[in-house]
């Protein structure tokens, strides 16, 4: 049976800012960081119980695998719950909720003791650590951050499966227009190929991320995550380098989202509808 065209992610046991920037940041290559944070309190302390120690009360938002819907806003979220139940449900069955971009410098400032800012060359946004939890076999949408930057994904408990594309492959994964999404009836861990016969086209990268490992996604690439167990993430951020994908970044954020909100008040599903066949049409035109 036909898969996706993948290739392993390289995987280092440390690295020097030297090398990181030599071999991954400047030719723009995905790597895995297997004990860079080992030092670090977060690495023995940070599982599901932990997070519900300290942050039971805290209401979180939760998102699930449903299609974009006309009336959502930008990130709108499809639920909310006390982090103390999400965790219970987490752990005692599959669930497709998902907390995605939650600030813990906002929300539990004390979490900020368990880890420091890694020095890879890079200047790291401060203001933005953001985590991300899921249930098995929950997962993402295939998608790029709106903002291009370069990425450094640190998995905490469990498993997790990560799939990747640079923006060269944009014409063989079913973009979809005004967004930052590829068609969300793709199953990129086990794709149709009779209904999306373009993916075949695509190179990618792939990884299974253990706890404590560092996954680097170098600017723009798109990202698909799916939960193997239950777990979750914290990504911290640099700002993008390339003038072009730095362009991208402020073109997203100033002119696109705004955009498409505005569309999808005046036209509602009828634009919905329009960008998913646009997807289609526009990739098999190209392919």
């Amino acid at each position: 049976m036909p898969t996706l065209n993948l290739q392993d992610i390289p995987r280092v046991k440390t690295i020097t800012k030297e090398d990181f920037i030599t071999h991954y940041f400047k030719p723009q290559k995905p790597v895995v960081i297997e004990r860079f944070i080992e030092d670090w309190p977060a690495y023995t302390k940070w599982n599901l119980d932990y997070i519900k120690a300290i942050a039971g009360d805290v209401v979180v938002p939760l998102y699930d695998d449903r299609p974009v819907d006309y009336e959502d806003g930008f990130n709108e979220p499809h639920s909310k719950m006390k982090m103390s139940d999400y965790v219970d449900l987490l752990k005692s069955e599959p669930t497709k909720y998902r907390i995605f971009l939650w600030n813990i410098l906002k929300e539990i400032p004390q979490l900020q003791k368990d880890f420091t800012y890694p020095d890879f060359g890079l200047k790291l946004m401060k203001s933005l650590p953001m985590l991300f939890f899921g249930g098995q076999d929950s997962h993402t949408f295939m998608h790029y951050d709106i903002d291009l930057a370069n990425i450094f994904h640190f998995h905490f408990q469990g498993k997790k499966l990560c799939i990747l594309f640079d923006q060269k492959q944009n014409d063989y994964l079913y973009k979809i227009p005004h967004s930052l999404i590829t068609r969300e009836d793709i199953d990129f861990s086990n794709p149709d190929f009779n209904k999306w016969p373009a993916l075949q086209q695509a190179k990618g990268w792939q990884c299974e991320l253990n706890h404590g490992e560092v996954l680097y996604m170098p600017e723009g690439y798109w990202h698909y995550m799916k939960y193997l167990t239950p777990g979750f993430s914290m990504s911290l951020r640099a700002i993008a380098r390339n003038p072009k994908n730095l362009g991208k970044a402020i073109y997203n954020v100033l002119i696109m989202r705004h955009f498409d909100n505005l569309m999808r008040r005046v036209k509602g599903q009828k634009w919905i509808d329009w960008k998913n066949e646009q997807a289609i049409s526009r990739t098999h035109k190209s392919f």
